[in-house]
């Protein structure tokens, strides 16, 4: 099981996003058989099988062993991951494209930015495991308190000019077997664990 798996397929984001088939892959995080399913999530078990099976062909949940009880076989299932994203290319006709308007002071531009993102690793994410192969990335998060709209300002000027300096620094235009990798920092407010209406801009 993977801790987070990318969604990329508009058919399996359908499937993810019905409720009842949420709420099973989110016991899936262990393993557990229809019967087992249909006692903790109160459905018939013929209901559960139905949801295991379209949860299956989509690669959401995966087999993990067979049992032999009597005259049936017990069939325990598992999630694939133990979270998920939907990456924006399952809506690929309205996926964001951060190049439409371009504003780094923009939430929604970061939002696509953010979109893009989630999209790109999961096609790298794809491809690498094909192969049977890891993703080179690395990523920062942390979190910084600003006494005024000003400091904040002037963190992103200096923040802006010291990963100008390293990719000036690093990128090798010549390089022949040089690979490009994208580079995204992000500046927003700290989201609470209960977001409410008053998290915009101050």
């Amino acid at each position: 099981m993977f801790p987070v798996a990318v969604i990329e397929d508009a058919a399996a984001a359908e499937v993810s996003l019905d409720p009842v088939r949420a709420r099973l892959l989110a016991e899936l995080a262990q393993p557990a058989s229809a019967t087992m399913l249909a006692a903790r999530v109160d459905l018939p078990r013929q209901k559960v099988n139905y949801h295991l099976r379209a949860l299956e062909k989509h690669g959401l949940v995966e087999l993990v062993e067979e049992r032999r009880k009597g005259n049936v076989t017990e069939r325990m299932m598992r999630a694939t991951a133990a979270s998920y994203v939907i990456s924006p290319s399952a809506l690929a006709a309205v996926q964001p494209d951060p190049a439409q308007s371009p504003d780094r002071l923009s939430a929604r531009w970061l939002l696509a930015v953010a979109g893009r993102l989630v999209r790109d690793v999961g096609i790298l994410i794809t491809g690498a495991a094909k192969v049977r192969k890891r993703v080179a990335t690395f990523a920062l998060d942390g979190e910084v308190r600003f006494a005024s709209a000003a400091d904040r300002a002037a963190f992103a000027e200096e923040l802006t000019a010291a990963v100008t300096t390293l990719v000036s620094k690093y990128h090798d235009e010549s390089a022949e077997n040089g690979r490009a990798h994208r580079v995204v920092v992000a500046v927003h407010p700290s989201v609470p664990d209960e977001p409410d209406a008053d998290a915009g801009e101050d």
